[in-house]
């Protein structure tokens, strides 16, 4: 090879690591993520919301009548919270001593501690208590009720209901700013509410352009945004200052849950076609970074901000019943002892 033919070689050589470099840059500055793990729980029933408390170092995860305890460090059971009728989501206070559980079928909220898992007080809620949520400013629980249409407020120290709040139409899951205030997605409006913790009032209600049926919720609280997951395969990031959709990115199918990690400014969907969407929320376009094969029903999630991972739910299923007059879109049965979460993380 001549000199000119070895110039020519060595260019292209260095041209060629710098697209490299520049397209894993651009493809994930935070690395690829993969499911690592699977832990098996089993039982029966179905699921609903699951909450990482990296402080414990535990995931609460609602399933069926009972709310199961995982150690995160060895994905074993440490304990359960039973006596639910059926259990949707958990909130944490901010001390660390309680935990409160919504039981959907029993209109009810239930105090627990987190220190030796007893059950406390039964606390009457709205029709279907179901997102739930401990807001740090006020030290108040919020229940939202999917049937009644409201919110059921709960004085943390007396453990006493101190307020019901009508919403315009079917809340889902709610999250708090740190700062007093309460946000809420109505399913049926396809809407954020906000609430103001200490009036206690709807103080805006904000419509989600480019969203359909909105459920699961996410919080950047640095830059003030909501990012709510939608029918459709679409994300609405909210401005929850001016209350201004700012993009609407693509999501997998059939999503429940959102998360986002402060620390490398990223957003995910789970997604019940066996996907968990990664978006890079530095980016004003808000770019998918990567889509994360998971499991089919893997459609709610808990971001763990003291280890990085992402903790999924889901079973198999058996064959999905024909529909019928009375429930026209039947879902599939939950096969015995195949309930499980997955676990996602950054390789």
């Amino acid at each position: 090879m001549n000199l000119k033919n070895s110039i020519s070689a060595l260019a292209a050589v260095m041209c060629l690591a710098v697209l490299t470099t520049n397209a894993l840059s651009a493809e994930s500055p935070a690395g690829m993520y993969e499911v690592v793990d699977h832990w098996k729980i089993g039982g029966e029933g179905g699921w609903d919301y699951l909450l990482a408390d990296p402080t414990a170092h535990v995931v609460y995860v609602t399933h069926g009548p009972r709310v199961e305890i995982i150690d995160t460090k060895t994905g074993k059971s440490v304990g359960a919270l039973t006596g639910f009728k059926s259990t949707h989501g958990v909130a944490l206070d901010q001390t660390g001593k309680f935990g409160y559980v919504s039981d959907g079928a029993g209109n009810a909220v239930w105090v627990f501690d987190r220190h030796n898992y007893q059950m406390g007080a039964s606390i009457p809620a709205g029709t279907n208590p179901d997102g739930i949520v401990f807001e740090p400013v006020t030290k108040t629980v919020w229940a939202f009720n999917g049937r009644s249409s409201d919110a059921t407020v709960i004085e943390a120290d007396s453990q006493k209901v101190v307020a019901t709040i009508k919403l315009s139409g079917k809340p889902e899951f709610p999250t708090v700013d740190g700062k007093g205030n309460v946000y809420v997605n109505i399913e049926t409006k396809n809407s954020v509410t906000k609430l103001d913790a200490k009036t206690k009032i709807v103080v805006a209600e904000w419509p989600l352009s480019g969203c359909e049926s909105p459920s699961g919720m996410a919080i950047d609280t640095a830059g003030h945004r909501l990012f709510s997951v939608c029918d459709g395969k679409k994300m609405a990031v909210t401005d929850y200052l001016s209350g201004k959709v700012l993009a609407n990115p693509s999501i997998g199918d059939s999503p429940d849950a959102a998360g986002f990690d402060a620390k490398n400014g990223l957003a995910f969907s789970s997604n019940g076609d066996g996907t968990l969407t990664v978006i890079d929320a530095k980016d004003p376009g808000y770019k998918v970074l990567q889509t994360v094969p998971t499991q089919k029903g893997a459609r709610t999630m808990s971001f763990d901000a003291g280890n990085g991972r992402v903790y999924l739910v889901t079973a198999e299923l058996g064959p999905r019943p024909a529909p019928t007059e009375a429930n026209p879109r039947p879902r599939p049965p939950v096969l015995p002892g195949s309930f499980q979460i997955l676990v996602v993380e950054r390789k």
